[in-house]
């Protein structure tokens, strides 16, 4: 598999403060990548370099071999990567199927697609995204990522604060993603049960380090404890 997604020695600071300190990382065609770490490791800021929200002081990014250094935010998306961000930001003052709409790109994706993959957002495509539910507008917020057509998926916490019912639906959709679509996907989570049957690699996080990196079935509970625990 070719590398898709290329991060090599990336450092990043919020004003004085460093937060990457020569990040590496690789997603490759059709893979799905686990990036893991305890809260404010890096994860996000990470994500945020990939999406030019951050800009990387050192090293460098790559997205289908183009650099994505110097670019806008809004032309790094352009190139293929759809961003599911952490929080559930649906446009409140829109309806479902607006919200849908207003990210769409041609491609495999359309509001069939969409609706076909979570059906409860076509029942409610009428309804102001303000009126669902937390897992609702999480739902339109994958939705919305994937009617960009994106060559890589990138989700931050597309779980964190849903009812289990939810997050089982949520990972169901993701490993579905997986099966039938080769889509790559860089996914953000703490279930480590949940990850290790979705994920192909997983990458951890400790202090703005790679401190891990390899199959995801490699990731023993040790190493869980030692980086993951609270």
């Amino acid at each position: 598999m070719s590398a898709l997604l290329e991060i090599s020695g990336v450092t990043a600071f919020y004003g004085h403060s460093q937060a990457l300190f020569g990040v590496d990382l690789e997603v490759a065609e059709g893979e799905v990548v686990a990036l893991m770490g305890r809260n404010g490791m890096g994860k996000t800021t990470t994500i945020h370099s990939v999406m030019r929200l951050v800009p990387h002081r050192a090293g460098a990014i790559r997205f289908a071999g183009q650099p994505l250094g110097g670019l806008a935010p809004h032309r790094a998306a352009r190139l293929g990567l759809g961003l599911v961000p952490e929080g559930r930001r649906a446009f409140a003052g829109l309806s479902v199927e607006e919200n849908l709409v207003a990210a769409a790109r041609s491609g495999a994706w359309g509001l069939r697609e969409i609706y076909a993959l979570f059906p409860r957002l076509e029942e409610r495509r009428g309804q102001d995204a303000r009126s669902l539910s937390g897992g609702e507008q999480q739902m339109l917020v994958i939705g919305r990522a994937l009617m960009t057509n994106p060559r890589l998926l990138i989700l931050d916490e597309a779980t964190e604060g849903l009812a289990p019912l939810i997050r089982q639906e949520i990972w169901g959709v993701i490993r579905r993603l997986k099966a039938e679509t080769g889509l790559a996907i860089l996914v953000v989570d703490k279930s480590l049960k949940e990850m290790s049957r979705a994920a192909d690699r997983a990458v951890i996080l400790e202090k703005g380090r790679v401190v891990w990196a390899d199959a995801m079935g490699a990731l023993t509970q040790e190493l869980a404890d030692r980086y993951l625990g609270v």
